[in-house]
């Protein structure tokens, strides 16, 4: 089996990879997550320009293709820079959310609106009791002729900050874990009704807790059939997990690097770090988790573009995230810990890729719930 990248995909790396190298340095970076919006609406339009924004999506929704191959080669790079930009939160998760649950000329619109970078949205699926199951809500929705009321709150809505637009999850029917019974609707951030808490992240992202008091919106503002959400949802959120996963490999991987030159000029009792043994064998282990976590968030991703069933893309989903778990926490924190204390400061790019790395391991389901996850299926 050929792993090699296509020269789509080669063109993909060198053009990120040029735009990081020339513009989106570590100090870029600390400006941006200290300014008001929390990321370059520049850089944004930049994303658009370039094509970034379209490669969720398939050539029939006017997209790139939507191979998660090529969004896990792209995510990388954004991983090694370590993007504050909310383009997993909008373009990966919400925008395959529109994708697969909207329906009609609205959909074109809304995923037209995306690429071209004029709209963020924001999926609104998680809330404090679900912890990290998507079908676990209690926020109800009910229909009264042609108005929709929606009571409930939201919680960890990645992008929820920056927003214009949300796409809440909510119950129509059904119990509060059943996976039937579930419906997505578009909701303007500053809808009457809508409650929103911005906070930052200790990556130096931005999100959001959302409460929803009596809001009413029409009834054309449901994405899809009633009650059907469930499918879409599980697919968008699997396709936003293997984007996290390939962020965090990306990541991990400027950590070894970084780790393994450090101990090149650090030195004690007279000699370079780099040639005490133990820490030699220390490296080597960060090494081969790095080579097990790319392997297997490529396997993750050939399995989202096959054509297998939802049961074995969830499986392969699972099996990558659990495995990044155990990649991050070996990795990140031999990283600190090789580093000394110098590995926590604010003027060094190492504490700041350990925090992303560490709320990646937490976002979209820990290590733990996809072990249980992939277990179960």
């Amino acid at each position: 089996m050929d792993f090699s990248y296509s020269e789509v995909q080669q063109m993909l790396q060198s053009q990120v990879q040029k735009f990081v190298r020339e513009r989106y340095d570590f100090e870029t970076r600390n400006a941006l997550v200290a300014s008001e919006k929390g990321y370059s609406e520049e850089f944004w339009k930049l994303f658009a320009e370039l094509g970034w924004l379209a490669v969720p999506f398939t050539e029939e929704e006017g997209g790139l293709g939507g191979s998660a191959i090529d969004l896990m080669v792209m995510m990388e790079e954004f991983g090694k820079a370590n993007l504050v930009e909310p383009y997993t939160a909008n373009a990966v998760l919400a925008g395959t959310a529109v994708a697969q649950l909207a329906e009609g000329p609205g959909k074109q619109d809304l995923v037209n609106s995306i690429m071209a970078g004029e709209r963020q949205l924001a999926l609104a699926y998680l809330e404090p009791q679900s912890r990290y199951n998507p079908f676990n809500v209690e926020t109800l929705a009910v229909a009264e002729g042609d108005i929709v009321k929606i009571n409930g709150s939201k919680t960890g809505v990645l992008g929820g900050a920056v927003a214009d637009q949300f796409i809440v999850i909510a119950r129509e029917f059904g119990e509060t874990r059943d996976r039937n019974g579930l419906s997505a609707f578009l909701v303007d951030a500053e809808a009457e009704g809508v409650i929103r808490r911005n906070y930052p992240t200790v990556d130096g992202k931005r999100a959001a807790e959302l409460e929803f008091a009596n809001l009413r919106i029409a009834t054309n503002a449901r994405l899809g059939i009633a009650g059907e959400a469930a499918t879409g949802l599980q697919l968008a959120v699997d396709k936003a997990t293997v984007s996290a996963c390939a962020e965090a490999v990306g990541a991990l991987e400027v950590l070894l690097q970084k780790t393994v030159e450090y101990t090149k000029t650090r030195k004690q009792f007279g000699t370079a770090i780099a040639t005490f043994q133990a820490l030699q064998h220390r490296m080597a282990d960060m090494f081969i988790e790095c080579q097990l976590a790319r392997s297997i968030v490529i396997m993750a991703a050939m399995a989202l573009d096959s054509q297998e069933g939802e049961k074995e893309k969830t499986r392969a989903v699972s099996a990558a995230k659990s495995r990044l778990g155990k990649a991050i926490k070996v990795i990140g924190q031999e990283a600190i810990q090789i580093h000394g204390g110098i590995g926590m400061t604010n003027e060094l790019d190492v504490g700041h890729l350990f925090k992303r790395v560490t709320a990646l391991d937490l976002q979209f389901g820990d290590g733990e719930y996809h072990t249980e996850r992939y277990a179960s299926l």
